[in-house]
């Protein structure tokens, strides 16, 4: 293979906001409003991650406004108690922060945003400074990828390493991310390795394998 798979820094936003841990309740809402996202990234010093407040973090406040007229019901009855009670950003964030690297597969970056359930990745250096975001949105963006783009490396870098020497021509069409495959091949045991290969091409919705050996179909 000549191409590796797309990494976070193919897809990542580079223009990010974030806060200091000092930054108030009021202005971090307004923040998240005026560059619609769902969280921002915790800085001290240079640039270093140390935190992520995301909305999941602020709506304990909301919850203060439940209307029990006892307040000690109300209290217990708080899912975060301390974040309910919080007013700059080093009292609500979660930490330490959920990053990535720039160099990590978009495969790896989805992962940790199932496994650890949340929807934007800081993304940081060997030193922990902020290089950028990474969303779910932005993961999705190599769905977009061309037709014709895609199969264009599908041929270059599974095809002809795969094939070298078909049977028969093999033919490759893509139509919205769907990859067919057709043609016959004189080593069939290599034809489950170019399905793999092919499925796992950013921007690939599924394979259509009609692949034979030369002394069938």
């Amino acid at each position: 293979m000549t191409a590796g798979p797309h990494v976070v820094s193919d897809v990542m936003t580079h223009t990010v906001v974030a806060v200091g841990r000092d930054a108030p309740f009021k202005d971090i809402v307004k923040l998240m409003e005026q560059w619609k996202v769902s969280a921002l990234p915790v800085l001290e010093g240079e640039g270093r991650v140390v935190g992520v407040v995301s909305e999941a973090d602020l709506l304990p406040k909301e919850e203060c406004r439940d209307s029990d007229p006892d307040p000690y019901r109300q209290v217990r009855r708080l899912s975060d108690p301390a974040k309910a009670g919080a007013l700059t950003a080093g009292e609500l964030m979660t930490a330490p922060a959920v990053t990535v690297h720039a160099d990590s597969t978009l495969a790896q970056a989805a992962r940790i945003m199932a496994l650890r359930k949340v929807k934007r990745l800081p993304v940081v250096n060997d030193e922990g400074l902020l290089e950028g975001v990474v969303s779910r949105a932005d993961l999705l963006k190599m769905f977009l990828r061309e037709d014709n783009d895609i199969a264009d490396e599908i041929r270059r870098d599974m095809v002809d390493v795969l094939f070298p020497a078909p049977v028969e021509p093999i033919h490759v069409l893509v139509a919205e991310g769907v990859v067919t495959l057709t043609g016959k091949v004189s080593d069939t045991t290599m034809i489950p390795m170019a399905v793999r290969l092919a499925r796992a091409v950013e921007g690939v919705v599924d394979v259509d394998c009609h692949l034979s050996g030369a002394g069938t179909g």
